[in-house]
């Protein structure tokens, strides 16, 4: 007697594959990837902090911008229609360089407050960019959020504190910061602007393209960051006895971060900014398999049980995409009254995704009707 399944079984398989199709599998290995790429910048800056008592945020973050400017901002210069390095900086550069200020600040914040906190309390106020980017996701991007959208994000912060917890059976967080407040609040509001930069990219990538977004902020995120430099950080560098395994891991840090913010807006554009807030969370797992390795930690099975919480969060959220405002003037934050259709026109590559994109988030309220 054979066994067939079911119109219940078939509908709940329909369902499975609507879930798990293609831009899903690319959004969560994506999402992985650059998890393991903000891995490799902690676990190179704290060899750079505790093997050669190199502690200069913003020049560590300086090589990034600088290789942002070289790769990208260049291919802006040598386009020859409307879309051009030129063009860009007369109708909006200004809102790059606010954006780049941001950036520059979220990321010198986050890791100036290792130095005056525990590293339970960075792990926790870390995920104020979550609802930092739902909020400005809302207001701006006009973004509708459904209810698996708010499950899967609460399902994956539940993650957080266990992996808090295990962290605190380890012994990973004994250690005593010198200033927690100070240290907090630096969290706190870097993690805040790190919400606020990433909107404004899922906004640029979304809208004009992947390059202009990247070396505009490259550009001007490397004179901000060159600024700081020698105001904050020339004495220590002076000082500093170089070697080439600190210098190995310099250039290590900056690769990995390079490689996270040009693939960033790829993953943005498959998903939302907030699916890769999500994503990122597990970070803070992969750099704990490699600290058994490299700072001898000691491993918990809170850790596993953390990181499958966070997947299973991410695959609801997932489970229905939001839907975003298409056209760029619904944009009233960001548009320019002089911007004509020239403006958000790019490469042929760029424009196709971007209407494909903008195909995929159209939503009811934009949708004409029969008269």
């Amino acid at each position: 007697m054979s066994c067939q399944p079911g119109p219940g079984c078939e509908q709940f398989c329909s369902k499975l594959r609507k879930v798990f199709n293609r831009d899903f599998i690319k959004l969560l290995i994506g999402g992985q990837i650059l998890s393991l790429l903000i891995c490799g910048t902690g676990v190179t800056s704290q060899l750079l902090n505790s093997e050669h008592g190199i502690n200069a945020p913003t020049t560590q973050s300086f090589l990034n911008y600088l290789l942002l400017t070289i790769v990208y901002c260049t291919q802006l210069c040598f386009r020859s229609d409307n879309n051009n390095f030129y063009h860009i900086c007369r109708n909006r550069g200004w809102k790059y360089l606010l954006v780049a200020l941001i950036d520059v600040e979220a990321n010198y914040m986050v890791v100036k407050a290792y130095q005056y906190t525990t590293l339970t309390s960075v792990q926790l106020l870390d995920c104020i960019s979550i609802p930092a980017v739902l909020l400005l996701s809302y207001v701006i991007l006009k973004t509708k959020f459904f209810a698996n959208h708010i499950i899967g994000i609460i399902v994956c912060l539940i993650g957080v504190p266990l992996m808090v917890w295990a962290d605190l059976k380890t012994g990973r967080s004994h250690t005593n910061g010198s200033d927690k407040l100070l240290g907090d609040m630096l969290c706190i509001v870097g993690a805040s602007l790190y919400g606020v930069s990433n909107v404004a990219e899922e906004y640029a990538v979304r809208f004009y393209s992947r390059t202009e977004f990247l070396g505009l902020i490259g550009l001007f995120g490397s004179f901000i960051c060159g600024i700081q430099l020698i105001i904050l950080e020339r004495e220590e560098l002076m000082t500093f006895a170089w070697n080439w395994q600190a210098i190995l891991l310099l250039l290590g840090f900056a690769i990995c971060l390079f490689s996270l913010y040009s693939l960033m807006p790829t993953v943005i554009r498959l998903s939302s900014a907030m699916a890769v807030n999500l994503s990122l969370l597990t970070a803070d797992i992969y750099g704990l398999l490699i600290g058994l390795f490299v700072f001898h930690y000691h491993f918990s099975f809170l850790y596993f049980f953390s990181f499958v919480t966070i997947v299973c969060g991410i695959i609801v959220y997932s489970m229905r995409k939001t839907e975003v405002a298409v056209p760029p003037t619904n944009y009233r934050e960001f548009s320019n009254e002089d911007d004509n259709d020239a403006d958000v026109t790019g490469d042929t590559d760029d424009v196709d995704a971007i209407h494909q994109s903008a195909r995929k988030c159209l939503n009811g309220d934009q949708t004409v009707e029969n008269p």
